[in-house]
């Protein structure tokens, strides 16, 4: 769920397309559209104008809870020794 910028929507799940850790960045399905104006090539040989979607960072978006159907916030914890992440608002492990 995207919680800042011109997209925000916090009662509307997204899909996460790519996600980019060394830059702390991701691409969300439907989320910060720019326009890319291209010439004609071998491969689009119209050209044209271009609408895709671009990266945003990381801090912008929280975890749906599918369970409580809210956003969450996550907590890790040590479980036969390994680092798991729980949801805060059900209390349940995110795989």
């Amino acid at each position: 769920m995207i919680i800042t910028g011109d997209d925000k929507d916090v009662a509307k799940p997204r899909k996460v397309l790519e996600l980019y850790p060394e830059e702390s960045k991701l691409l969300v399905e439907g989320a910060n559209i720019i326009t890319r104006h291209t010439k004609p090539s071998a491969q689009n040989t119209k050209g044209g104008i271009l609408k895709k979607e671009a990266k945003i960072h990381i801090s912008n978006v929280m975890l749906w809870d599918a369970k409580k159907g809210v956003a969450t916030k996550i907590k890790r914890s040590r479980e036969t020794g390994k680092l798991v992440r729980i949801s805060k608002k059900s209390g349940e492990v995110i795989k």
